[in-house]
């Protein structure tokens, strides 16, 4: 979050010799700067943080591309300037994409009903995950169990997941998680909680890999089908 309000906040950029440059000219450069500094910013964040934030970022930056659009004209449309901008509004775009393909496959996931196939392949028949995936289910006591069953789980079959499958399984996989924060107030012991760091450990590389070659996989296909 220190990050973010970073990027809300004043954007500190360097200023040069203006002595010969009026006022306007000289706002106009800074309003031109902070929009390149802000989207750089936006693009630095971690995608989690994006998304959390995702309407406050666009609210702010409808307003410091306005700024910066408006500054041309006291610029007198310079063509180093207009370069600027627009090469961060593509940059702003590409990340905006990324942000509403992140929030779309959530949401997808999140619709999966309990009792499903998949749901049971890793939780077991019975266990509500549910839309809103608070597993409130999951305590102290099952948790480990809990981890275990879906690291093995994913691991023995995980060349079978579509990429949909493997939003589902991360959207899961970060409400555990969540549930797990909660668990750790309630006296989770220290070595179940050991035992799941381990288990984390392991299953973030190989699910990287997976959602990495199943991206590939699906553009591939989007490019057979397009030829």
């Amino acid at each position: 979050m220190k990050r973010f309000n970073l990027v809300l906040g004043t954007v500190l950029v360097a200023a040069g010799a203006v002595s010969c440059k009026d006022e306007a000219k000289q706002t106009a450069e800074h309003n031109v700067d902070h929009y390149v500094v802000f989207v750089d910013s936006v693009n630095g964040l971690d995608a989690a943080e994006r998304a959390a934030n995702w309407a406050a970022i666009d609210a702010e930056h409808q307003r410091r591309v306005s700024e910066a659009e408006t500054a041309l004209t006291a610029l007198e449309n310079d063509e180093a300037s207009a370069k600027r901008i627009e090469e961060s509004k593509a940059k702003y775009d590409g990340v905006k994409m990324a942000a509403e393909n992140e929030a779309k496959a959530k949401a997808e996931a999140a619709a999966t009903p309990a009792g499903t196939p998949l749901a049971d392949k890793f939780f077991g028949p019975g266990n509500v995950v549910g839309n809103d995936m608070t597993f409130s289910w999951v305590n102290k006591d099952n948790i480990l169990d809990v981890y275990t069953k879906f690291y093995e789980t994913f691991d023995a079959e995980k060349d079978e997941y579509s990429r949909q499958d493997l939003d589902k399984v991360k959207a899961w996989y970060e409400a555990l998680d969540a549930r797990k924060n909660t668990v750790e107030k309630e006296g989770l012991s220290s070595s179940d909680n050991g035992k799941i760091a381990n288990i984390k450990l392991k299953f973030a590389p190989k699910f990287r890999w997976e959602r990495m070659t199943a991206k590939g996989e699906e553009n591939k296909d989007a490019k057979e089908k397009a030829n």
